[in-house]
């Protein structure tokens, strides 16, 4: 397989992910984290709700998983695949965790920490910088949350109705 469909491929994983945290009423983000034979380490979604953890985000629990896997909090030689640019948080964690490469789907105009409303990379501030690539079936992932959060909105609007 190329690069492009290889992205492709696990960024389809990632989006059954993000489906799951729907399905579960969690904001639709979805992980996966292969190492550099393209093996599936861990896949994940965003659980804050369920979880009651507000660090409980897809990038998060991928994280710890793989980490718990593989007994390392380093994880050098993988590749994050996520639905949604990572916020500050989540950039933090690849960061300390020396992922090598970060694909994500939909840019996040609010909390993305890597292209939209901040740019930490790009400060060269960082002991660690992964390969970022960006917009990956980045429709898919747009629709999906867009679809979440006009559905919580309908929603919202049929209660303040009745």
């Amino acid at each position: 397989m190329q690069d492009q469909s290889i992205d492709e491929y696990w960024m389809s994983q990632a989006l059954e992910q993000a489906r799951l945290a729907a399905e579960r009423d969690e904001v639709p983000v979805g992980a996966v984290l292969i190492n550099d034979s393209n093996e599936l380490i861990a896949a994940g979604h965003n659980q804050p709700i369920s979880a009651s953890d507000p660090t409980a985000h897809a990038e998060i629990i991928v994280l710890r998983m793989a980490a718990s896997k593989l007994n390392n909090y380093r994880l050098p030689g993988t590749t994050l695949y996520v639905t949604l640019e990572p916020c500050t948080m989540c950039v933090g964690a690849l960061v300390q965790a020396r992922v090598t490469r970060i694909v994500y789907g939909a840019a996040e105009p609010k909390f993305g920490a890597i292209e939209s409303a901040h740019q930490l990379f790009s400060a060269g501030k960082f002991n660690h910088s992964p390969e970022i690539t960006g917009g990956v079936r980045k429709d898919e992932c747009s629709v999906l949350l867009s679809r979440f959060f006009e559905e919580k909105r309908q929603q919202k609007k049929n209660k303040t109705s009745l």
